[in-house]
């Protein structure tokens, strides 16, 4: 990358963005707007329609028509590939502008943002292109005198609410199946961060999308959200978010016409560290990584790190000095590795989990204050606090911010009792040269996903999914496809 490009992209004013519906840029319906501000300085970046009820019904009803006219569903599988196609080409032509566009909305360090946001979404969308016209239908094994036919069809409209941490890859987690299926998708972005994903909505529809296929409303989750979550006309609604918006989905799911509810909610990911690790010294940097990327707002973030007492205090030294070498600032630079907190609500709300850490016995070894406040934005030092107890609220409860959450334990059995002690389970780590004890710990910690001696990087060949309070279903891979599939019987006597 360029800082020069950078630099010129990041001084281009951005326009006022309106609703996508039925292939149109429009505004609310009531003419309101929100402003939008930047993490990197607190000032007003631009502003988007602040979407009605209204605006919703009106998006939902563009995408039920859409679907049932088969203007896209209708098409042939290499006709909807082509287009899939080159929706990725157009992101990939213009990666560095949606990934300036994003950091100047939510944060995200520059260096992460252009690989998991215009990289990821592009990988994403390609993956379905290629994956649409190889999705069969069966034949069931009947006697000669009857065909027993399994045929698999688009579930109709998808309403798909998206968090503002990674807006175009999680975007596209759910756009590429539901759309490679040939559904129809309504859209809602967070509304701290939509100006990326509705750039790539815009993108879609000049590779060829048809209008109405897929729409976009902005605004607040407690009435844009609401009026998707209570439609009569949702087939299905996925969400990646906060448990609490997740329980309040699937009420309205239950009040409405109970519609499929797919969530990927929150996490406490333990870092189990062993004292046979394969190398310390890496399993601390990568540990580091883990949590402080992003300012910590990842959903898989490791932010619980267990360590075998043996080597408490040393590894808790390690990863300290891997923190302090991460250079926070303006996310924007090359040289930053950690960039902004996404919102000033957010920040308090970390600085809080570290009083409240200190309040209940826990030792704030590193960080713990918000810092560059001359600046207008929203940065924090990246904190670790050792003596968390498994009933803390630095266990129980998800900061998303970066604060890491340390705990000695002495056996196997200790780790797995303290990995399971929380109500989340969707990602998780192991390092050790032991191979029984990594399989045990992959069996017994009960994740998503978990990891041996690494921590993240899992690409769209394996399934995202939580257990417990951290969500149903899978994102990424085929498994994702069946989501936004209904399975339909054909019994034929012959």
């Amino acid at each position: 990358m360029d800082q020069n490009k950078i630099d010129a992209l990041r001084a281009q004013a951005v326009l006022p963005r309106g609703h996508v519906i039925e292939g149109q840029l429009v505004h609310a319906s009531d003419g309101a707007s929100m402003d939008i501000l930047s993490p990197i300085d607190g000032q007003v970046l631009t502003t988007t329609a602040k979407g009605t009820a209204a605006d919703m019904h009106a998006a939902i009803a563009s995408a039920r028509a859409a679907f049932e006219d088969k203007r896209w569903a209708g098409q042939p599988p290499a006709a909807r590939k082509k287009v899939l196609h080159k929706w990725a080409d157009l992101i990939e032509q213009h990666a560095l502008e949606l990934a300036v566009l994003g950091v100047r909305d939510n944060g995200t360090e520059i260096n992460m943002a252009i690989k998991a946001e215009p990289g990821s979404a592009a990988g994403t969308i390609r993956y379905y292109a290629e994956a649409l016209d190889k999705i069969y239908g069966e034949i069931a094994p009947t006697s000669p005198d009857i065909l027993g036919m399994i045929h698999k069809e688009p579930v109709g409209v998808v309403g798909a609410i998206i968090p503002w941490n990674f807006p175009m890859m999680i975007g596209a987690w759910k756009l590429g199946p539901a759309l490679a299926m040939g559904n129809s998708v309504v859209l809602k972005p967070s509304e701290t961060a939509s100006l990326s994903l509705m750039r790539m909505v815009e993108l879609a529809l000049d590779a060829g999308l048809p209008p109405g296929v897929l729409n976009a409303i902005t605004g607040e989750g407690a009435v844009v959200g609401e009026a998707m979550g209570l439609s009569m006309d949702v087939d299905v609604l996925v969400f990646t978010g906060s448990g609490g918006t997740g329980r309040r989905l699937m009420e309205y799911a239950a009040r409405s016409n109970m519609k499929r509810v797919y969530l990927e909610l929150g996490g406490k990911s333990p870092n189990v560290i062993f004292a046979d690790a394969p190398n310390l010294d890496e399993a601390a940097k990568v540990a580091a990584g883990g949590i402080f990327r992003n300012s910590g707002q990842v959903c898989v973030a490791g932010s619980r790190l267990l360590i075998e007492a043996s080597v408490h205090d040393d590894f808790v030294a390690a990863v300290s000095k891997a923190a302090q070498a991460m250079r926070v600032g303006d996310p924007l630079k090359l040289e930053t590795d950690i960039g902004a907190v996404n919102s000033e609500i957010q920040l308090q709300q970390n600085l809080g989990f570290v009083d409240t850490a200190r309040a209940e016995g826990g030792n704030v070894v590193l960080g713990g204050s918000r810092i560059l406040q001359d600046t207008g934005g929203y940065f924090m030092e990246p904190t670790i606090v050792t003596g968390v107890t498994p009933d803390a609220t630095l266990t129980q409860k998800e900061v998303f911010g970066p604060v890491l959450g340390v705990t000695a334990f002495e056996t196997d059995e200790d780790a797995v009792r303290i990995a399971n002690a929380t109500v989340y389970g969707l990602a998780g780590a192991v390092w050790t040269s032991n191979l029984s004890r990594a399989h045990r710990m992959v069996r017994d910690i009960k994740t998503g996903v978990m990891h041996v001696n690494t921590y993240g990087g899992a690409d769209g060949t394996v399934p995202l999914g939580g257990h417990g309070q951290s969500g149903n279903g899978s994102d990424k891979t085929l498994h994702a496809l069946e989501k936004y599939t209904n399975l339909k019987t054909a019994w034929i006597k012959l």
